[in-house]
């Protein structure tokens, strides 16, 4: 885990009624979404979003993922979702939290992995591009 405050975030939703099946219980697929929403946040606080990064020259497409259902998230429910960044060397790999609002029970665990594509050249980066390390702002 990582203690810069910069490179953590969290974000507070409420299950909205088109993210249910019909016995109200959270689509599984919808909880890429939330992942999504916390990941978009947290790169912005290193100033390192998804418009830097196209303007950057690099796509960070994500490569592999992972969810831990624990417990359901249901209609209406508030929840947390924490994302951190734990590896950027060369990968991002960002890990995920989601607790319900009112018990503070974590209901939820994921990551994502994300690496660098150079868009002129389609090519994968086996090290993370120097703006990445700029932005965070560690030397290489």
């Amino acid at each position: 885990m990582n203690n810069d405050p910069r490179l953590t975030t969290q974000v507070e939703l409420t299950v909205p009624f088109h993210d249910v099946d019909m016995m109200g219980v959270v689509w599984h697929g919808n909880y890429f979404r939330y992942l999504e929403i916390a990941r978009e946040k947290l790169l912005s606080q290193f100033n390192y979003g998804y418009t830097q990064m196209r303007d950057s020259g690099f796509a960070w497409p994500v490569v592999d993922s992972r969810i831990k259902y624990r417990q359901s998230l249901t209609f209406e429910q508030d929840f947390t979702v924490v994302a951190s960044v734990e590896e950027y060397e060369n990968r991002l790999k960002i890990q995920y939290k989601i607790f319900d609002s009112t018990t503070g029970k974590c209901t939820t665990s994921a990551y994502t992995i994300q690496v660098a594509v150079d868009m002129k050249t389609k090519e994968l980066c086996y090290v993370s591009p120097a703006i990445l390390f700029e932005c965070i702002g560690v030397n290489q």
